[in-house]
């Protein structure tokens, strides 16, 4: 006889009470890039950060990738995940591949990227960048509630799913 696991999608609150602290683990995470661009512009006597930005932007993205497809493989959890004890697996509750993994945290850009596209293209100042960005994590966030089962649309896309960590104790538990 096959388990069948049930899991229940965390309120949406928890998840963005978790995104938020994920922003605070990223803003840490994206010093080391500028870092790197503060040490090759005093070595190479360059007038600006800018003259690297493009090689600084590819490095942030490679870092995060490897941040989320690492954690989200491994342990299927970040810190802020652990903390609020959501966890992301596959449709059949198993682990991400790293496969996975990567691939979704491809389509979690679908946070960021049509704000930031729709900024460039008309030109907006930087706190009006932040306020479109804010006003796009709220809008995807509440796309969730049309889904059936609450999920985020990229989660659904990836055939992964998040669930409450002490759903998946507790059906194992029972099993």
């Amino acid at each position: 006889m096959a388990l069948e696991l049930k899991f229940k999608t965390p309120k949406l609150w928890r998840r963005m009470a978790c995104f938020m602290y994920e922003g605070l683990i990223l803003f840490g995470l994206g010093l080391i890039p500028g870092v790197v661009g503060a040490f090759f512009t005093a070595i190479f006597n360059l007038t600006s950060v800018e003259d690297v930005d493009l090689g600084l932007r590819v490095l942030s993205f490679g870092i995060y990738a490897a941040y989320f497809t690492w954690f989200w493989s491994q342990r299927g959890q970040t810190l802020p995940m652990q903390t609020w004890h959501i966890q992301v697996v596959t449709w059949e509750g198993k682990r991400l591949t790293h496969r996975q993994a990567f691939l979704r945290f491809l389509a979690c850009w679908i946070w960021i990227v049509p704000s930031a596209i729709l900024s460039w293209l008309i030109g907006l100042s930087l706190w009006q960048t932040v306020m479109a960005a804010m006003m796009g994590f709220g809008a995807y966030a509440g796309l969730s509630y049309l889904h059936p089962t609450k999920q985020f649309w990229h989660d659904a896309l990836c055939g992964t799913q998040l669930i409450h960590k002490k759903d998946i104790q507790a059906c194992l538990q029972d099993h």
